[in-house]
Order: C-alpha cells, then sequence, then structure tokens
C-alpha cells in the first residue's frame, strides 16, 4: 500500500540524524551549520576610530567659519599615542585611525576647508559625530553567533574580524549516486539504438551539491545482480545512497531487491504521489537509502521533495522543508483524486498577488518544463480540479526574475 506524501516525509525525517562535527576553515564553511557558540574574545571595535576621513576636534570648540590650528596627522594603521585634541585645534585624521585623546566628533573633510596651517570650519558638528566607540558594535564576552546558526557571508566576515581562522560545524554529507539501467551510456559516449545517456547522475549530483552535501558519482549499475551489489555495497560506504531507476514493477528492476540482501531495511515503497509514486526509502543501520524513479523529471521532483529536507536535517538545519508561497493558478487544472500531485509552474507577479502558470506538458518525459518553471505547486490529494483563479500552495524552486 502506498504511503501520503506527507506520512512519507515524516518517516524520512524521523529517521534522519545528524552528523558529527568537524573543523573547516572559512572558506569552507558557508551554508554550513556552527556547532560551537561564538563570543566575542574583544570589544568591536577594538578601539575608538573615525568612521570619516577629517578632523579630530572638540565639538565645543566647533561653530561655523571657526578656524581651528591642526596639531597633528593620524592615518590609518598609526597609534594615537601621545597625541590629542586640546582647545582651539584639530588633529587631520584618515577612516579607521584611532581617535586622540580629547576628541569628542569628527569633521569630515568635505565641511572644511583647509588653509596656511589651520582647518575652518564650514558646518555645524555635534558631539559623537562619525565616531565609532570601541565596543559599540560587540562588547566582550558578548555571544555573538549561536550554535545552531547557518552561516553567511556576514558571519564569516565577524569570525574573522574576531581572528577566527577555523570553526566547529557540522560535517557535510558525503552522498553516493548510483543510476541503473542496461540502456544507459554516459555523456560522451556512442549512443546506440534504445540506449540512453544517463543524465540523472549528473542532475543529482547538482542538487546534493546545491544543498550542500558532496556527491560521489559511482557510476552506472547494470539490470544483474553482480553489478548492483557490487555498486550499492560501494554506496552504502557513503553517509547516504541514492539510486535512480530500477524500483518498478518491471522483471529487472531489481534494484529494491538487492538492497533488501545488502541489509537495507525497506521503510516504504510507493507513495501516493505524482510524478514519483515509486519512489522507495530504506534504512541500513542509520543509513539512509533514497530509492528514486529514472525518469528525469520524477528524480529531480521527488529529490527536491524528500531528499533535499532530509540531507538539510543531517547537516543541523532546523528548519527544512521550504515555506509555501501562495499564488493564483492561471488557468484550471484537472488531476487524480488520492494523489499529491506537483506541478511544473512558472511564477511571476502579477498586480498584487502572484500568478501561477502551467510550464507545459506535465508528462513526466517532458524535461523541458523544469527549465521554464521556478515552482512546485503541490496539489492536495483529495482534489480533483483546480480551478482558474484558485490559490495554491507553491514550493518555489528558482527565485522568480520580478519579485
Amino acid at each position: 500500500m502506498a504511503l501520503s506524501f506527507e506520512s512519507a516525509r515524516s518517516m524520512i525525517l524521523g529517521n534522519m540524524t545528524t552528523l558529527p562535527y568537524e573543523s573547516a576553515s572559512l572558506l569552507d564553511i558557508v551554508g554550513r551549520v556552527l556547532a560551537e557558540d561564538i563570543r566575542a574574545p574583544w570589544d568591536l571595535p577594538r578601539w575608538s576610530n573615525s568612521a570619516m576621513d577629517g578632523f579630530a576636534v572638540r565639538s565645543e570648540d566647533c561653530f561655523s567659519g571657526q578656524a581651528l590650528t591642526i596639531d597633528g596627522y593620524l592615518p590609518a594603521g598609526s597609534s594615537s599615542s601621545g597625541i590629542s585634541v586640546e582647545p582651539g585645534s584639530a588633529v587631520k585624521i584618515m577612516t579607521g585611525a584611532p581617535s586622540p585623546a580629547g576628541c569628542n566628533a569628527i569633521v569630515p573633510i568635505e565641511e572644511t576647508e583647509e588653509k596656511d596651517g589651520k582647518v575652518i570650519i564650514t558646518g555645524q558638528v555635534k558631539r559623537g559625530d562619525h565616531l565609532r566607540l570601541q565596543g559599540e558594535d560587540v562588547a566582550q564576552g558578548e555571544l555573538v553567533i549561536a550554535a545552531g546558526t547557518i552561516l553567511r557571508p556576514a558571519e564569516i566576515n565577524m569570525l574573522a574580524s574576531f581572528g577566527y581562522q577555523s570553526v566547529t560545524v557540522i560535517r557535510r554529507p558525503k552522498v553516493a549516486i548510483v543510476s541503473t539501467g542496461d540502456e544507459l551510456v554516459e555523456p560522451g559516449e556512442d549512443v546506440g539504438p534504445g540506449q540512453i545517456i544517463n543524465s540523472n547522475d549528473y542532475s543529482i549530483a547538482a542538487a546534493v551539491s546545491e544543498v550542500g552535501g558532496e556527491p560521489i558519482l559511482l557510476g552506472i549499475a547494470r539490470d544483474d545482480r553482480e553489478s548492483l551489489i557490487e555498486k550499492l555495497t560501494a554506496g552504502l560506504q557513503a553517509d547516504a545512497l541514492i539510486t535512480t531507476a530500477g524500483v518498478s514493477m518491471g522483471d529487472r528492476d531489481l534494484v529494491c531487491e538487492v538492497l533488501q540482501e545488502l541489509g537495507v531495511e525497506r521503510q516504504f515503497w510507493k507513495v501516493d504521489i505524482k510524478p514519483g509514486r515509486p519512489t522507495a526509502f530504506g534504512l541500513k543501520e542509520s543509513t539512509p537509502v533514497f530509492s528514486l524513479p529514472g525518469n528525469p523529471v520524477s528524480s529531480m521532483v521527488t529529490f527536491e521533495e524528500f531528499v533535499r529536507p532530509a540531507l538539510l536535517k543531517m547537516m543541523g538545519h532546523q528548519h527544512v522543508i521550504k515555506p509555501f508561497i501562495k499564488a493564483v493558478m492561471k488557468e484550471a487544472t484537472k488531476k487524480k483524486p488520492g494523489r499529491v500531485q506537483f506541478l511544473r509552474v512558472r511564477i511571476a507577479k502579477n498586480g498584487d498577488h502572484l500568478l501561477a502558470t502551467s510550464s507545459g506538458d506535465q508528462n513526466t518525459g517532458i524535461l523541458s518544463t523544469l527549465l521554464r518553471s521556478n515552482g512546485i505547486a503541490v496539489l492536495p490529494a483529495e482534489r480533483e480540479q483546480i480551478q482558474a483563479g484558485e490559490e495554491v500552495n507553491i514550493h518555489l524552486i528558482a527565485a522568480p526574475d520580478d519579485l
């Protein structure tokens, strides 16, 4: 009996465990999940400094037309030790240079005139103008990045600002990929009668890389036990295994059978979805095995809806299922009741709402519809028809150009 879409995904996610930690360099952590709390080892900024090229002054000395004696120069990277702003004087200062004693404001160069060793103030000056104060961004000891944070360029900037060269993050999953079928040939090989180029390996590998995993392409497994045992045994050494094709009802669809012989406990086979009904999921101890249909559209859609959230959970993400957005269907759509249908659509802004248009023929053999799609409309199992103008739930697979 086939599982519902929601039950199948819940079963998968309920069996995912977070991978171990590892130390990784700053250049290898973007998009990964931090596994330790980061506290500020010092104040940021470490000292009060100028936010502008200009003059360090005492604000009480400054009014429009006032001339102050220039008494010193502080370029970026210099020390302000021994330099101070005295009454009636100013110190020329560059952006980032430490502010000297006595300074309580910076006057930008463009608000001054410099002449004969003096600077003439041409604008208003307030206490604190263009000064970055020690610790105003982050105080020493403050928690700046919590464990569990997904690391973006902003977090990496902060880590580098505190001198980190590496941090502890959750390891990337190594994901083995095996396509099956006697009809398959690799890209670049001659294609004979009845043969098909193995495109699934490359689309699935790209999807694994996009989500943050490390794909391992093991090549084509032929439709015989010896070849399948060799490839699948190797694949089970990885953190996760993805197979495509060989999970339907044909005489030569042997993948699920061989996986069971290799100790993989099947959790389910068949899901009430379209496309992708002959999807299977199993476990060998804690290693997940995803057996996806061989049709390229079906394999990519089932990866998006089942495998992508599973890999994210393995990498420590807390929110692994893409949130729905709402869009209005441009045209009516009929479907078979009892199955969730994934409709490939193009999303565009239309006034104050989003409009979803079918990207073309929804036959699972029509790969070009995925090229034209930026969303998947998830149509409920119980519905038989979606009316034109009706709002539907959408999972975005690419950012719409006009949003």
